[in-house]
């Protein structure tokens, strides 16, 4: 138990999911709740600022760690089979267990990077009537070609390197970037910058599910994120085709403080703001529901 937030465990196939719930905001009870999905390598407690935002902006939040990262099992180790499809199934997992806390309220998937991805393949592979909308901050497809000026020449050694590491050990290591993973997580990562395309996930066209979402979006990219530029968004949002979206740039200007791909988090409050305007418009649910 952190003085912060509670902290509890969801289990599915054989993980262990950290799951952190911050006491309920000020106001009337029943208010909209924001379930967090952190970027690669990144723990959950990583985003207690941004949390702590949100919550004086009137919302609940829960922030949940990705398998294998901080709170959450299995350390990655070679023995590892998952990738995006498990982490896709534990969204689901998570929302199940928190089902009589979220019962009659409005529901938020927010994810960062990887754990946008992961929500939006949540919405597209399962049963997306859970959540009522969905929040991209710092998400991107990190397809080499959407880079801008040279840097996607780059990228694509970069990225595909990493992959190669990650099939010749088993595990990716971590070395310099995302944290220790499991291989099948950096393979279905590396096919995105690759081919600009989620990869088939259990045999489903992840690409064609994606296009029949149409949970509400709010879709935020980051000035001077150097991994999921404001390019990478757009490519995503693109395939967004049967969801309303709502597509904003968080700039240094109104967030009054310097940006990149990570240090948003602590210079969130006008981003919080526009969270809490996002969850207040969308159709609230009856109880039961």
């Amino acid at each position: 138990m952190s003085g912060e937030y509670a902290q509890e465990y969801v289990d599915v196939d054989g993980a262990r999911l950290g799951v952190q719930v911050y006491p309920e905001p000020a106001g009337p009870p029943g208010a909209p709740v924001v379930v967090i999905w952190p970027a690669m390598g990144v723990r959950a407690r990583y985003y207690r600022p941004f949390a702590a935002a949100l919550r004086d902006a009137g919302l609940a939040v829960i922030v949940a760690d990705l398998r294998g990262t901080g709170e959450s099992t299995p350390a990655p180790a070679r023995t590892c089979r998952y990738g995006y499809a498990e982490l896709a199934t534990d969204v689901g997992a998570v929302l199940d267990a928190l089902k009589p806390r979220l019962d009659g309220r409005v529901r938020v998937l927010l994810g960062h990077s990887l754990g946008g991805q992961v929500a939006v393949l949540h919405q597209a592979l399962h049963d997306a009537g859970r959540v009522d909308g969905l929040a991209l901050v710092a998400v991107g497809l990190p397809w080499w070609r959407r880079y801008p000026g040279r840097r996607g020449w780059g990228v694509l050694p970069y990225t595909q390197g990493i992959a190669a590491v990650a099939r010749l050990l088993g595990v990716w290591p971590g070395w310099g970037f995302g944290g220790r993973q499991a291989s099948g997580v950096i393979r279905d990562w590396a096919h995105t910058a690759r081919t600009g395309r989620f990869p088939a996930l259990d045999g489903v066209d992840a690409e064609a599910a994606v296009r029949r979402i149409r949970t509400p979006v709010l879709a935020v990219s980051v000035d001077d994120d150097q991994y999921t530029p404001h390019e990478t968004l757009d490519h995503l949002c693109a395939k967004l085709t049967g969801a309303p979206v709502t597509r904003h740039r968080y700039t240094v200007a109104e967030a009054g403080a310097a940006l990149d791909h990570f240090t948003w988090v602590r210079a969130a409050a006008p981003l919080a703001a526009r969270v809490a305007a996002f969850a207040g418009a969308l159709p609230g649910r009856i109880p039961g529901a």
